[in-house]
């Protein structure tokens, strides 16, 4: 396994690949751990996570320089994403005890009921790449708190980074084998996932990673958590802030150069507007800075890798051979590395590439609507359910709108992010299942329903 820099080409390092034997060792050692860990004081478990959250500040530039070389996220942004990482385990540190507490509720005058929230074992984490730091960390914070062990296993393009959160957690003082990394192919998952040791799955990644993850897992009867890919719409309606959904869009559609599941993709516009939304959209996407990543004024760095450039790509030919126009970018540049260059596709047909699949690069495709009513349908008219934003100056109206989108997550005048406050994940083929927030720490524990009775409580209780 080895790693590469995608603004160069440069090989980085390379790593040993995990043989089944240290595999087998390591599910031991994690079950092992599970059985000292799940015993711990949440408020021990919670101390040791802000700790997670110290190291990742007092590193925060090793680990944003290792992000930017391993997979070509600009310096700014890799900044960011570990900051971010810490905020996250900051925020479990303070709220995890709060959601899982037991939580009583009615019975019989002469019992008492509640549910108890327990943890489940140990958990497999299948990462991508594109937010190397984040992913793992949206799902090691809350589910290492509620007393859970992981075992990580990342893309195989990021090592270091893989490597390097498992030193965060080594570092906070978190016992040995809590948290482990798995440098092994995709090819091994699907044996972890039925190893007897193994009692749950969360996956981010593509929608054939995910339903090949959520076959087995379910297969085996065990819990699984997918957050997939995504087609996001981005609806600018006739009374919208033009100029701001404009800039905000440019910036929804290139956040880490284009590669996000998140990314606002389908730019849907009404007709009142339309000319003026591309004016802008084309303006601001035409000032950024395509470039070095370490760069400080950088704004879009490489593809994390060549074959991603070409599907791009391909996917831009194939949409303007469909009848869209192309209004900026569109042109893989001359030189090293795997750029390629924010692109506008305007006026696009509902059955172009763009418009039916997910393009995972920097590449807008904006649609001219009529209505309210023709936008929503073109906003659902796709198989990804994922996230979705809405621009109006009307918020009751927005709102309304809000509920008729088949998304996970839906933003009014803003673009979709993910935050430790709020759940987070999707619908349809983006997935299932929530991460964040107290719905995310609740996805992998046993919701244990316990029910006492007074020795001298009534005997003529119905059952089932």
């Amino acid at each position: 396994m080895e790693s590469v820099n995608p603004a160069t080409g440069e090989r980085l390092e390379t790593y040993d690949d995990h043989t089944e034997e240290d595999v087998d060792r390591a599910l031991d050692r994690a079950s092992e751990a599970f059985g000292e860990w799940r015993d711990r004081p949440i408020n021990e478990r919670q101390v040791l996570l802000s700790r997670a959250a110290e190291v990742l500040r007092e590193n925060q530039e090793e680990y944003a320089e290792l992000m930017t070389e391993e997979m070509g996220k600009p310096i700014v942004e890799a900044r960011a994403e570990v900051e971010k990482c810490a905020w996250v385990c900051d925020f479990y540190a303070e709220r995890a005890d709060e959601f899982l507490a037991d939580e009583v509720l009615g019975s019989e005058p002469e019992s008492r009921s509640l549910v108890s929230y327990e943890p489940l074992g140990t958990v497999l984490a299948v990462m991508p790449w594109n937010f190397p730091f984040w992913q793992v960390f949206r799902f090691a914070a809350p589910h290492l708190t509620a007393g859970n062990v992981g075992v990580l296993k990342h893309a195989s393009n990021v090592p270091g980074c893989a490597k390097a959160i498992e030193e965060v957690f080594t570092e906070a003082g978190y016992p040995e084998d809590v948290f482990t990394t798995l440098l092994v192919g995709s090819d091994t998952i699907d044996d972890v996932i039925r190893d007897d040791r193994v009692a749950a799955v969360t996956l981010t990644g593509s929608e054939g990673a995910g339903r090949s993850v959520g076959e087995t897992a379910g297969s085996e009867i065990k819990k699984s958590v997918l957050e997939l890919g995504g087609s996001d719409p981005f609806v600018v309606l006739e009374d919208a802030d033009v100029e701001a959904a404009a800039a905000t869009g440019v910036q929804a559609r290139t956040i880490n150069s284009g590669q996000s599941c998140i990314a606002a993709k389908r730019f849907i516009v009404h007709e009142d507007v339309y000319d003026e939304f591309v004016e802008e959209f084309v303006a601001e996407t035409e000032a950024l800075s395509m470039g070095d990543p370490m760069d400080e004024d950088t704004d879009i760095g490489p593809q994390a890798r060549e074959d991603l450039v070409e599907d791009v790509h391909e996917q831009v030919e194939g949409t303007v051979e469909a009848g869209a126009e192309l209004r900026t970018g569109g042109e893989r540049p001359d030189g090293e590395g795997n750029f390629y260059p924010p692109t506008v596709l305007t006026e696009v047909p509902r059955d172009a590439p763009a418009a039916t699949e997910e393009v995972f690069g920097p590449a807008a495709a904006v649609f001219r609507v009529g209505s309210e009513e023709e936008a929503i349908e073109v906003a659902n008219d796709i198989e990804f359910g994922l996230g979705a934003s809405i621009w109006t100056e009307d918020l009751e109206r927005g709102e309304r709108l809000a509920r008729r989108v088949e998304a996970g997550c839906v933003f009014v005048n803003e673009l979709v992010k993910s935050d430790p406050r709020i759940p987070f994940g999707g619908v349809k083929n983006s997935g299932y299942g929530r991460e964040l927030a107290e719905q995310g720490i609740h996805e992998f524990v046993n919701r244990k329903t316990v029910w006492v009775q007074s020795p001298e409580g009534p005997d003529d209780v119905a059952t089932e």
